[in-house]
C-alpha cells in the first residue's frame, strides 16, 4: 500500500462533485492512509457526514465545537497531525476563502494552520471558473504553495461543457503518489509497455481485429511514470491518450509493426510488460485493393503472427524482468502457467472473460498474478487503476 501511515485531510466543500469524495476517501483508505474529513456547512447539503464517516472510519468535523460532547475541535492540532491537507471539491467560495484568510469555518482555520503541504482541486461551472476573481484567487495560491490540480474537461451540472469537473478520484491519488514519492521506487528505471488491439489487415478497409481498449496498459503506463520511470509506450489503434510527460508513445497498427518496435527497444529498458492484445493470426495475403462482394470467394488464409512476448524471453538478460498477460477462457490457471514458463516471464497477469467486469473494455479488472517461483496471489474485482498499483507493487517486489 502506497500512502501505508500517512495522514490525510480530506476538506470537502458545497459543490456537485462532492460524491467524488466518497470514492476519494474510499481509495485513500485502501492504500492505508488515515484520513480525516473537515467539511463546509454547505457540503452536507451535497452528501452526508455520515456517509464520509463510514467510509473513513473517524468522525467527520464540520463544527468548532462538538455539540454532543461539548469538545473543541482544535483547527491547530489537525494542522499539525496532516501529512498532506486535499480540498476536494474546492468551490470558488472556499478558494476565495483560502486565498484572502477569510476563517470563517473549521475547513479554512484547518487551512491557515496547517504546516503540511496543501492540494487544491477546483470544481465549479466554467464561467465561474474563467472569471478574473477566481484566476486572481487561484493564483494567489499558487504563489504560496498550494498545489492546484486542473479540473477536467467535459459536461458540467449546468448542462454546459467546458473544463470545471473536479479530477477523477483515480487521477488526485495518482498525484498523492507522487508527491509522497520523492524518493520513486521506479526512478531511473527504463520500461517498455504494450497496450491496446492489433489490427491485421484483409484490404484497406477491412481487418481482424479485437475488443481492447488499451486501459489496462495505459494505467499501467502512468502508474510507473509516477513512480519515475521512463516509459516507452507501444500502442495499437486506441482512442485514450497519455497524459505523464515521461510516457513515450508509440503508435502502431500491426503484429508485425508492434513486434519490430519491441525489439527494437526490448535491449535497453529494464522492464517489459506486454499488456497488448496481440492477434495470434494475420491474413496471409492483404488486398491492396478493396474486395469487392462478387469476387470475394469467403475464404481468408491466415497464417500465425510472431509471438512478441516468447520472442522477447529468448533476448532477456537477467537483470532485466518480462510480464505478461493472459486472457483466458477456460483451463485459466493452467494455460497462464504454461504461457509463463514457455515464454520465459517473470510472472504473468491472469485475468478470465467468465469473471464478470473483467477483461476487455471494462473499467475494472480482475486478475491472477502467478511468478515463476509459483506463487499465486488472487485480487478481488477493482478499478484497472488500482489494479495497475497491484501489478506495480509485484515489480516493485522483484527489483
Amino acid at each position: 500500500m502506497f500512502l501505508e501511515g500517512k495522514k490525510i485531510i480530506l476538506g470537502v466543500t458545497g459543490s456537485i462533485a462532492a460524491y467524488k469524495a466518497a470514492i476519494l476517501i474510499r481509495l485513500l483508505v485502501k492504500e492505508g492512509a488515515e484520513v480525516k474529513v473537515v467539511m463546509t456547512p454547505s457540503s452536507k447539503e451535497f452528501i452526508t457526514p455520515l456517509t464520509l464517516s463510514t467510509l473513513s472510519g473517524s468522525p467527520v468535523l464540520s463544527e468548532f465545537f462538538n455539540q454532543n460532547s461539548g469538545d473543541w475541535n482544535s483547527h491547530v492540532d489537525l494542522g499539525l497531525w496532516a501529512d498532506l491537507m486535499l480540498v476536494a471539491p474546492a468551490s470558488a467560495t472556499t478558494i476565495a476563502k483560502m486565498a484572502n484568510g477569510i476563517a470563517d469555518n473549521l475547513l479554512i482555520t484547518t487551512y491557515l494552520s496547517a504546516r503540511c503541504p496543501v492540494m487544491v482541486a477546483p470544481a465549479m461551472d466554467l464561467d465561474m471558473l474563467n472569471h478574473n476573481s477566481t484566476k486572481e484567487n487561484i493564483s494567489k495560491l499558487k504563489k504560496t504553495g498550494n498545489f492546484i490540480i486542473e479540473p477536467a474537461t467535459g459536461e458540467l451540472a449546468s448542462g454546459l461543457i467546458g473544463k470545471g469537473r473536479m479530477e477523477a478520484p483515480e487521477v488526485i491519488l495518482s498525484i498523492i503518489f507522487d508527491l509522497f514519492n520523492s524518493k520513486k521506487k521506479l526512478k531511473s528505471k527504463r520500461v517498455l509497455i504494450t497496450a491496446g488491439p492489433t489490427f491485421e489487415q484483409i484490404d484497406p478497409v477491412r481487418f481482424i481485429g479485437n475488443y481492447s481498449s488499451g486501459k489496462m496498459g495505459f494505467e499501467l503506463a502512468e502508474k510507473m511514470a509516477n513512480q519515475g520511470a521512463d516509459i516507452k509506450l507501444i500502442t495499437g489503434p486506441v482512442s485514450i491518450k497519455a497524459i505523464h510527460p515521461s510516457i513515450e508513445t508509440i503508435a502502431v497498427k500491426s503484429a508485425s509493426e508492434m513486434y519490430i518496435e519491441c525489439i527494437k527497444l526490448f535491449k535497453d529498458v529494464d522492464i517489459a510488460i506486454m499488456a497488448a492484445a496481440v492477434a495470434d493470426f494475420t491474413p496471409k495475403e492483404p488486398s491492396v485493393e478493396k474486395i469487392k462482394k462478387d469476387k470475394f470467394n469467403k475464404v481468408i488464409e491466415l497464417v500465425e503472427t510472431k509471438d512478441i512476448a516468447k520472442e522477447l524471453g529468448l533476448l532477456k538478460k537477467t537483470n532485466q524482468i518480462l510480464v505478461g498477460f493472459a486472457l483466458e477462457t477456460h483451463d485459466e490457471s493452467a494455460n497462464a502457467i504454461k504461457k509463463l514458463f514457455s515464454k520465459n516471464l517473470d510472472f504473468i497477469v491472469l485475468n478470465s472473460l467468465n469473471d464478470n467486469g473483467a477483461g476487455f473494455s471494462h473499467d475494472t479488472n480482475k486478475i491472477t498474478i502467478i511468478d515463476k517461483n509459483n506463487n499465486i496471489e488472487h485480487f478481488e474485482l477493482k478499478s484497472k487503476a488500482e489494479v495497475a498499483n497491484d501489478i506495480v507493487t509485484k515489480i516493485c517486489q522483484l527489483l
